[in-house]
């Protein structure tokens, strides 16, 4: 069973940063493509980025592009999620995701496992 761990939430200001952490069980860490999905109250839940499995390749949605980084480190069993300039459009529950598709995608029903979520609020 491949268990996902995000850490890393808070509360911080507007133009703040945050980084987030998806703990990923062993062994498995290297076989899947990441992604980064959030939901916002009362809102569906929406792609944030992807990182192949080898971090050779990322992709990200366009609110958050230039402002956040994904990255891995497959020795530590971990993806981050680093959040710059952060806005108050940007609280959200974050939620890392693993998807065995080849090609990195955004589509939800591509990742077949899920961490629970940490919170990260911005205020104004």
């Amino acid at each position: 069973q491949v268990q996902l761990v995000e850490s890393g939430g808070g509360l911080v200001q507007a133009g703040g940063s945050l980084r987030l952490s998806c703990q990923v069980s062993r062994h498995y860490v290297n076989i899947f493509a990441m992604g980064w999905f959030r939901q916002a109250p009362g809102k569906e839940r929406q792609f944030v980025g992807a990182i192949s499995w080898n971090g050779d390749n990322t992709y990200y949605s366009d609110s958050v592009k230039g402002r956040f980084t994904i990255s891995r480190d497959n020795a530590k069993n971990t993806v981050s999620l680093q959040m710059n300039s952060l806005k108050p459009e940007d609280t959200a529950i974050y939620y890392c995701a693993a998807s065995p598709a080849l090609t990195l995608t955004s589509t939800e029903a591509s990742y077949d496992y899920w961490g629970q979520g940490t919170q990260v609020t911005v205020s104004s």
